[in-house]
């Protein structure tokens, strides 16, 4: 009997305390394997849309009127990811991280209704956003077509932004914040 309980304890001992003495081994190489795998990336897409539009072509300034108070963001495949930001979050995107806007300015499709119904697309480069209460300015450098001098029911379409999917990115903390409604304050 004796030897019976002794061969369960040393199978006991095997099964059970072994891995846990080398459970602090494998933890310890766990952070160094994580750490290794680079940051996964998402190119996000912007869209703005704003009641009308204004253009100064003497100084090159293009006014969003009656903006809307949310930018909507997407990705495409594979990430899928989709939702809305305010559009005073959105700014800051010109001068905060390493990939910013200030450092390579976005192109953006510009589509605007004129006065005729006449659907007008433009390319542009955008720069230098300013938002004062419904009004969003940008400093534009115009690409292709021709950019009128007032229109209404404009779309902004903007190009590519790199971000981090990464959970303590900035973006990845603030895409989880609007995923999460947190939207209007």
């Amino acid at each position: 009997m004796q030897r019976r309980a002794f061969q369960l304890a040393a199978l006991a001992l095997t099964v059970f305390a072994l891995p846990l003495a080398a459970a602090p081994a494998i933890a310890a190489d766990a952070p160094a394997k994580k750490a290794e795998e680079p940051a996964k990336m998402a190119d996000f897409l912007f869209v703005q849309s704003a009641k009308g539009m204004t253009y100064d072509k003497a100084t090159n300034k293009l006014t969003l009127t009656g903006v809307s108070p949310a930018t909507i963001y997407f990705t495409d495949r594979p990430e899928r990811i989709a939702g809305n930001m305010r559009t005073a979050d959105f700014v800051p995107f010109w001068s905060k991280g390493k990939d910013s806007f200030l450092k390579d300015p976005p192109n953006a499709d510009i589509s605007i209704v004129e006065g005729d119904k006449q659907l007008r697309q433009v390319v542009a480069v955008l720069q230098d956003p300013e938002l004062k209460g419904d009004s969003l300015s940008y400093t534009v450098k115009v690409l292709q077509g021709e950019m009128p001098a007032k229109g209404a029911d404009v779309s902004v379409f903007i190009d590519v932004i790199g971000m981090p999917l990464t959970p303590m990115s900035y973006a990845g903390v603030a895409r989880r914040t609007y995923r999460r409604a947190v939207i209007w304050r």
